[in-house]
């Protein structure tokens, strides 16, 4: 039996985070190798693979190599198409290998992405409790503006 499968999900859910805040550590010592190192370890957990690929391409940047970045955030955006850091640092690695054409494509996704899939706010319940009241209240006035629409229009044609 080897070790990863001793390991429970939850412990490899644990060392896979782990490893992301260290080599964000590493990648701000500008220890890229070590980085890089760390987070090729993590692919091998099969958890959070998309973020993994994100920072792998975020530390070659950093560190220059934009053929691995290129390489990094494509596989990110593989995994989870909806990727829209990693869409758009796709697009920064294209402009600075002077791909305008490619860089103006995936800048324009990117900003599309952007205000398609927004990031998932965390709200308190005070919040979501309003955010109710206001969706309920903009439902009840349009449907009270769509019956004034209708007597108005039964009163004209009679």
């Amino acid at each position: 039996m080897n070790m990863q499968e001793q390991e429970t999900s939850e412990e490899r859910q644990a060392l896979v985070q782990e490893a992301l805040v260290q080599a964000d550590k590493l990648r701000k010592k500008k220890d890229y190798k070590q980085a890089i190192k760390l987070l090729v370890e993590a692919l091998k957990y099969n958890i959070d693979k998309a973020m993994i690929y994100y920072r792998l391409g975020n530390v070659y940047i950093d560190g220059a190599d934009l053929g691995r970045a290129e390489y990094a955030y494509k596989r990110a955006l593989e995994m989870d198409s909806h990727h829209v850091n990693a869409m758009h640092n796709l697009a920064i690695v294209y402009k600075r290998q002077k791909k305008t054409s490619l860089y103006v494509k995936t800048f324009k996704k990117s900003q599309h992405m952007q205000l398609r899939y927004p990031r998932n706010p965390k709200l308190t319940s005070k919040q979501k409790t309003r955010l109710r009241r206001l969706s309920f209240k903009t439902i009840l006035y349009m449907l009270l503006g769509l019956g004034a629409i209708v007597i108005i229009l039964i009163l004209l044609f009679r």
